[in-house]
């Protein structure tokens, strides 16, 4: 009997919720093939079997939220008890026998690429996961991480006792358990919380729960700060796409300052800066915000921004936005003028630096030569994040954007 445990996806989240089954207890499955279907940073993910097998026990239903290596699901592989033998590979391959004679449980990993849960070394956003592993950083999964900070204890203190260094959930309870035995104070119970009106309690899912994630995220480690302006475009000329420009604009402020382009690790006080532009453009569903991204916007004209801007669209409003669409950008783009408001202060989500909101064009009174007309211009808003950006850096790189937006085409 194996269980194979929920893998992590890719996307540093701590969890995922079941959308289908693709089988039942007591079908027999194969390796390779669709076990269930998840949902986890915004986008649907068919995960598949690592053994073959029959089905014994399926650990959640549909709509249930499963925790990154936590069971999933039982399968019977006529090899004895869970642990006795490794999953069969796809390519005739030996397992590792160091790893097969430590006698550790399953992982959880999908046969061909995704990564468990138990091997990441530092804790992510949906995006920029690209990031440099820093020296000397604490090895732990997301989830010891939440609760290392549930606890009021720093990781650094803590002794890891698991595979490779790496802390565990009992180390950071016995971390605890030793201070308070220490007679340390412990940690803050939280605030009494209103009771909510009457009503029924509705759990967030999807992206809902993915964007409650990362705006904690973000409220828990990014100093921001945020500057207006408005770029004055009565002299575009006819025909010019507004989200294409604000694209270009941005890579043109990429290149001019490039320190608001990349991700900062505030725990190594460490920055990694990119020559890349790949931005994360926010789109709003009903469902909640979906955050696809352009890649390589600064070697693109125009007519491939929009192209790209379209396959987007659609892929969002089916659904069908992979994964890796939404990982790695280096900056993103909130063009919630095309909706309403003029300006905001957008939610930088670590581990980037700075995330540009575009408002809806006004028409201004401006001095021209003496006197006042009446011009288009769009409102800017620019937060960044202060700790690792300084003001001067901010303000070249609006100013860059908003010489850009400018130019008549």
């Amino acid at each position: 009997m194996k269980t194979f445990n929920l893998p992590d996806l890719g996307e540093g989240l701590p969890e995922a919720e079941i959308v289908s089954w693709h089988v039942k207890e007591g079908d027999t499955v194969r390796t390779d093939e669709p076990l269930v279907s998840v949902e986890t940073a915004k986008a649907v993910v068919e995960v598949p079997s690592p053994y073959t097998g029959v089905v014994a026990r399926l650990h959640a239903g549909d709509g249930d939220i499963v925790e990154t290596g936590k069971p999933l699901i039982d399968i019977d592989t006529g090899e004895g008890e869970a642990g006795d033998a490794a999953p069969e590979q796809p390519d005739g391959s030996e397992n590792d026998k160091s790893a097969a004679s430590s006698g550790d449980r399953d992982t959880g990993t999908v046969v061909g690429a995704m990564p468990v849960s138990d091997e990441l070394v530092e804790e992510t956003a949906i995006a920029g996961g690209s990031r440099r592993r820093s020296k000397g950083r604490v090895k732990a999964a997301p989830a010891v991480r939440a609760l290392a900070r549930r606890l009021g204890i720093d990781l650094q203190s803590v002794s890891a006792t698991g595979r490779h260094g790496r802390v565990t959930s009992d180390d950071v309870r016995a971390r605890a358990e030793q201070a308070a035995g220490r007679g340390s104070r412990p940690a803050r119970a939280p605030a009494p919380v209103a009771p909510l009106p009457a009503g029924k309690p509705e759990p967030l899912r999807g992206p809902r729960r993915a964007m409650a994630q990362s705006m904690s995220a973000s409220r828990d480690s990014v100093c921001p700060c945020t500057i207006f302006d408005d770029a004055d475009i009565q002299g575009w000329l006819p025909g010019q796409d507004i989200t294409a420009r604000l694209l270009r604009a941005m890579a043109s402020g990429c290149r001019a300052e490039p320190a608001l382009n990349g991700f900062y690790d505030g725990e190594a006080l460490n920055r990694q800066l990119e020559a890349r532009v790949d931005i994360a453009i926010a789109v709003d569903t009903p469902d909640g915000l979906i955050v696809p991204v352009i890649r390589g916007v600064e070697g693109k004209d125009s007519a491939a921004l929009r192209e790209d801007l379209n396959r987007i669209k659609v892929a969002t409003r089916e659904r069908t936005v992979k994964p890796e669409e939404m990982r790695d950008f280096t900056i993103t783009l909130s063009n919630f003028g095309m909706m309403a408001g003029r300006y905001a202060t957008p939610v930088v989500v670590p581990p980037t630096i700075a995330i540009m909101g575009s408002g809806g064009i006004q028409h201004d009174v401006v001095p021209v030569l003496g006197g006042i007309e009446v011009h288009r211009r769009i409102p800017l808003s620019l937060t960044f994040d202060h700790r690792c950006v300084t003001g001067g850096e901010a303000c070249r790189f609006l100013a860059a954007v908003k010489d850009d937006l400018q130019k008549p085409d």
